[in-house]
């Protein structure tokens, strides 16, 4: 099965021209190659999607007949994507809401400098 259909049929992306998309700019990845839409997956395969500023992981188990419900996704992949990556989106999230209200407009120089002294002060820590 070609990846931009496999990831369409596993419901990573809501269409299969999106999948096919994120293919062609580079987002997905077999065993760290970067690939075409019409490359074939197999079981066995890591399948490692760039969606959201995360990069997600998934090793393939079985190929889908078509595309499947959410409740079948775990017989045709399991999601390998580490615990920390998600951890790190979420604590960014938090500083984003933390530190400007939506709708208040861009940040000015003043605020970008202190979003970087804060986002540097945070890494550093680990």
């Amino acid at each position: 099965m070609r990846v931009d259909k496999y990831l369409w049929c596993v419901r990573y992306f809501k269409t299969r021209s999106v999948a096919t998309q994120a293919c062609k700019k580079g987002s997905v990845r077999i065993n760290d190659v970067q690939v075409k839409p019409a490359r074939d997956v197999f079981p066995g395969d890591i399948i490692t999607v760039r969606k959201n500023q995360i990069n997600l992981q998934l090793e393939v188990l079985d190929i889908p007949p078509s595309r499947v419900g959410a409740k079948l996704l775990n017989l045709y992949r399991n999601d390998i994507t580490p615990k920390e990556v998600f951890d790190k989106i979420e604590i960014l999230n938090y500083a984003k809401k933390y530190y400007r209200k939506k709708g208040t407009g861009r940040p000015s120089k003043k605020d970008r400098r202190d979003l970087e002294g804060f986002a540097q002060s945070s890494f550093e820590e680990e």
